[in-house]
């Protein structure tokens, strides 16, 4: 039975083992990850996200990305340094400092986390935010950080969603705050199923038929173009593709697969892309067609086309980056259980506030205006 979105091992690429040693690996690294992302919440985020941002929404975005890009920094340590995944960029070099619209298929659960090796590189692992499902704010610890990075929450209905995200969208106008936001317009991850549902969608309007993607969403697309075209630099398309197959969450964890993630881009400038609604939609169907093929070949050949177009995460860089951090944590870790109850009463003060401001998706307004 064939399995799509599986690449052949002939070049070596295979599923690793789930040996004891993985697992236990695996584990020790969610649970650092975890319990560092709660220090990082509780101690950095509520001053840089809570406290500054009543005095400047730019200088508490600075101080934010700041701290928390360091602890994004982990996961592709986890992945490229622990796990010894490969990912290998190839199609065009995007340019440091860029304030960008990132589109890109959705082939797993974890297709986003991937983007994060490619911010890093680029300097804007701090910057990024993604257009994500509503759960997922629900989710302890972590639904915390998806609030406090603002990242914009959707129920994939469009009546309901348009008033927020357009909301959300207002805010990153700025064109001094660095942006990479990054959105998903097939809206769900690619399975089986849903490929023959999109394909009958398709056979019913007259779209074309795809079979490495379902077909795109045009408006959540298109109201991030409308409502920050004035200040980005370009948009983006990713094509992301796995070796030997498409990972979960745990297939990551704990190191057994993927061996090698690829990702082709393709730098796309503003003026090329159409801005009335109805155009903007056919433009999309026709680049999702083109990552359709690119797909195709893909799981033919075992690469995209113009490999090469990014380095190596440097080891010293992101050693030096993981050191610190857990310095940090672990200083903020004694103070929190070894000092006095003081310390104890200010986390659980700022977990109430962080799970009632995510829960209601609120921030705090500068008092200058």
């Amino acid at each position: 039975m064939e399995i799509r979105g599986a690449v052949g091992s002939a070049d070596g690429t295979r599923d690793r083992a789930l040996t004891p040693l993985r697992m236990i690996r695996g584990v020790v690294c969610l649970m650092v990850l975890v319990i560092s992302a709660f220090i990082m919440l509780v101690y950095f985020g509520f001053v840089s996200a809570v406290i500054l941002r009543f005095f400047s929404i730019h200088w508490s975005r600075k101080a934010t990305s700041f701290f928390f890009g360091a602890w994004l920094a982990l996961w592709p340590f986890l992945f490229e340094k622990i796990n010894k995944t490969k990912v290998i960029f190839s199609g065009e070099t995007i340019p440091g400092k860029e304030r960008v619209l990132l589109i890109a298929n959705h082939r797993t659960e974890v297709d986003w986390m991937y983007l994060w090796d490619l911010a890093w590189r680029k300097g804007s692992l701090g910057y990024i935010k993604y257009v994500l499902k509503s759960t997922l704010m629900k989710l302890p610890v972590f639904g915390w950080a998806f609030h406090i990075l603002e990242f914009i929450s959707v129920e994939r209905r469009w009546e309901v969603d348009e008033l927020s995200m357009r909301q959300m969208l207002s805010s990153f106008k700025d064109p001094q705050d660095p942006l990479w936001l990054a959105l998903f317009p097939e809206g769900t991850d690619f399975t089986e199923q849903k490929c023959m549902r999109s394909q009958k969608y398709a056979s019913e309007n007259g779209l074309p038929i795809l079979k490495n993607v379902l077909v795109p969403k045009t408006k959540g697309f298109y109201a991030c173009l409308e409502d920050l075209r004035g200040s980005l630099d370009a948009v983006y398309d990713v094509t992301i593709g796995y070796k030997p197959r498409c990972p979960s969450l745990l297939d990551n964890v704990f190191g057994v697969n993927p061996s090698e993630v690829h990702m082709h881009v393709r730098r796309l400038a503003l003026d090329e892309i159409p801005t009335s609604e109805e155009k903007v939609a056919a433009w999309l169907m026709n680049t999702f067609q083109l990552k359709d093929q690119l797909l195709a070949n893909f799981y033919l050949q075992g690469h995209f086309p113009n490999q090469g177009t990014e380095g190596d995460l440097s080891t010293l860089k992101s050693f030096v980056n993981v050191l610190a951090v857990i310095l940090l944590i672990s200083m903020c870790t004694f103070f929190t259980f070894c000092s006095s109850s003081w310390f104890k009463v200010y986390v659980s003060l700022v977990c109430c506030y962080l799970s009632s401001a995510t829960y209601f998706n609120v921030r705090p307004i500068p008092l200058l205006g």
